[in-house]
């Protein structure tokens, strides 16, 4: 049976139960700290199991960042793995490139995230059958589209599980507010997405919450690779 037929109109509460009782150990969840990520965690800490979580540090992240992740670890006393770049491939490519390199080719931002996210994604996933992102799809042009469920064809075509595909910023943020839910400050400075600081800028009145990330780009671009979209998707398939 197709999951997100099976899902349509279901609650996210109500995916995360049905994955982490079917995917049990083999469920991991990817924590970017964002607003969308700590409304992920405080509704996994209801579960009777919590999956696993882990945290991408890139190693160029601000401060604001890593008192959330200490505010989440406080609040909910769940463990969240880190996960950092390797640093034989940073060091390389600073030293043929320099350290703020990404400003200048598409290919170099993308070769950086690379370094510093994909490669630590893939061995933070080494073992899982299924993973869960705090994406929404109204969050850039890249995410228009974007189901509960899809097939992660670059990571051995694992289980890519998104319940807040159909919430909005406001319902995200009543979420957080109604349960106190631990937040990276920025958003309060006008940083509705946040990633590596030197990527990240604030947005002005009337932007689009996705302005700030990669501002030198174009829209179409602004993607680290984490969440790609796979020219020949699959059908996500009920596996019971």
């Amino acid at each position: 049976m197709d999951l997100n037929a099976r899902f349509k109109g279901a609650s996210a509460e109500q995916v995360l139960a049905f994955a982490a009782e079917t995917f049990g150990n083999r469920l991991a969840f990817a924590c970017s700290l964002g607003l969308e990520d700590v409304a992920v965690v405080d509704l996994l800490s209801r579960l009777p199991r919590a999956p696993r979580i882990f945290f991408l540090d890139t190693g160029r992240l601000n401060p604001e960042t890593y008192d959330t992740l200490s505010a989440l670890r406080r609040r909910y006393s769940l463990p969240i793995e880190t996960y950092f770049p390797r640093h034989e491939a940073v060091e390389a490519y600073v030293n043929s490139h320099g350290p703020n390199a990404f400003y200048q080719t598409l290919e170099l931002r993308k070769a950086c995230c690379a370094i510093r996210k994909l490669e630590p994604l893939s061995r933070a996933l080494t073992g899982a059958d299924a993973w869960i992102t705090g994406l929404r799809s109204d969050q850039a042009p890249t995410r228009t589209g974007l189901e509960r469920f899809e097939i992660d064809n670059a990571h051995g075509g694992i289980l890519k599980i998104n319940p807040l595909a159909d919430w909005s910023l406001e319902q995200t943020w009543a979420h957080v507010r109604q349960h106190e839910v631990p937040y990276n400050r920025l958003h309060d400075q006008g940083f509705p997405s946040i990633g590596c600081a030197p990527c990240t800028r604030a947005v002005g009145p009337g932007e689009d919450i996705r302005a700030g990330r990669w501002w030198w780009e174009t829209p179409e671009h602004k993607e680290c690779g984490l969440h790609a979209k796979d020219p020949s998707p699959k059908t996500p398939q009920e596996t019971r």
